[in-house]
């Protein structure tokens, strides 16, 4: 994308969550709620044909998990799904993850991949991680896929393609997945999902409160509804009675989990295992630099950990920062004798080296931690590692010689 694309898509993203102000914003605001009518006219629609199986959804003879939100980003759902795959790793399965890798370079050249089989001879879809190994940068993988792949090495596969069916006829056939995690998949309903789990964010459930493009929502919010289990995340403290009310009015027996975004640690970006305690923040003057959907959230994360913030430089979500852009962060930084900049994990993937590293450049580590319903997890976990009605490799044995009905 270009300069002048990347900006107007930001300026469109501070426009609907309000941090752009003036005339123009607000002529922008007042035609894209006009939109946002048609908007909820086509969500309405495409869900019914596939209620009515008007449009067929896939089974893939193993479990899909869709783990996605009512909104557009700013809830977190990465580190959720790091959270998923690790608790499912420990209990034995073998979990794939599915995404369309939003905003990843197309290959030059096809993937070299093992004993392919005749229903992959054409294209394929990318393949981030085996399970065993890295097999794409990351402009190829895009940075949460990449991301990912990285974190949850030995053991998780990542799999990148629009066509999220043929992703996850590969993972089961070809990594031998027996659980499949479609990542930001509310709305992504050629699958058919076993759970269906739906992230809110604490402060904002349902983000600026009106749909695409007049506001976040990409579903009004009665279709919470839709969830089997709701994961409320970036809990400062439990829920107060009306806030759980709230999303109860929306989804009366889905179980509520509430979590956390902990901070873990600092560590340098371009020198692997070099780390600092959150302690070393206390009194820090820092900088910071991110490209995510609410950069006011990791600002407010600095904040609680103590460090003093003298600017905060923002892009838009998944953007790819400038060389020139990143070199005047680092120059400014020295000028004013700052500590550190920091970024975030998401963004240190595809940082670009600085031409002078006269900073220290470091992210911030976030896992996620629940506070309030451990036991609702644990009845999710039993649940989606119950064994499947037929092994993968089997189940797709007897897909071939047409004997399986398909299951989940």
């Amino acid at each position: 994308m270009s300069r002048l694309g990347q900006d107007l898509e930001k300026w469109g993203a501070d426009v609907i969550f309000g941090r752009e102000k003036g005339f123009w914003a607000t002529v922008a605001r007042s035609v894209f709620r006009i939109f946002s009518w048609l908007f909820i006219v086509i969500v309405r629609l495409r869900l019914l044909l596939f209620r009515t199986g008007v449009k067929p959804q896939a089974r893939l003879g193993v479990k899909v998990v869709s783990i996605g939100n009512l909104t557009m980003g700013g809830t977190g759902k990465t580190p959720v799904v790091e959270f998923f795959c690790k608790a499912l790793l420990a209990q034995g399965r073998r979990p794939v993850i599915l995404s369309r890798g939003y905003k990843s370079r197309r290959l030059e050249e096809r993937q070299v991949w093992r004993g392919r089989r005749e229903e992959f001879l054409g294209e394929f879809p990318k393949v981030v991680s085996d399970g065993e190994r890295l097999r794409l940068p990351v402009e190829y993988a895009g940075d949460e896929p990449y991301m990912l792949a990285k974190n949850l090495l030995p053991g998780v596969g990542v799999i990148v393609d629009r066509d999220r069916v043929k992703g996850g006829r590969f993972a089961v056939r070809e990594l031998q997945s027996d659980i499949l995690l479609l990542d930001d998949g509310l709305q992504y309903l050629k699958i058919d999902h076993s759970i269906d789990v739906v992230l809110v964010d604490a402060e904002r459930p349902f983000g600026t409160e009106a749909l695409i493009p007049r506001g976040t929502l990409r579903e009004p919010p009665s279709n919470l509804s839709r969830a089997n289990y709701i994961f409320v995340t970036r809990c400062q403290r439990p829920l107060s009675k009306e806030q759980i009310t709230r999303l109860q009015r929306h989804n009366k027996t889905a179980p509520i989990i509430q979590t956390q975004h902990a901070p873990q640690y600092l560590e340098k970006v371009f020198t692997t295992g070099e780390r600092l305690e959150l302690s070393d923040l206390k009194g820090k003057y820092v900088a910071a630099m991110s490209g995510i959907a609410n950069p006011e959230s990791f600002e407010g994360l600095l904040r609680d950990l103590g460090a003093e913030i003298l600017f905060h430089r923002t892009f838009g979500d998944h953007q790819v920062f400038p060389q020139k852009d990143v070199d005047l962060v680092f120059d400014r930084a020295l000028k004013r004798d700052l500590d550190l900049i920091i970024t975030t994990e998401k963004d240190a993937v595809r940082f670009p080296r600085p031409t002078e590293e006269s900073v220290p450049l470091y992210f911030l580590r976030i896992e996620v931690e629940i506070i309030e319903g451990k036991e609702e997890w644990q009845t999710c976990l039993e649940r989606l590692c119950h064994p499947p009605e037929l092994p993968a490799a089997e189940w797709w044995k007897q897909r071939a010689l047409g004997k399986a009905a398909v299951s989940r």
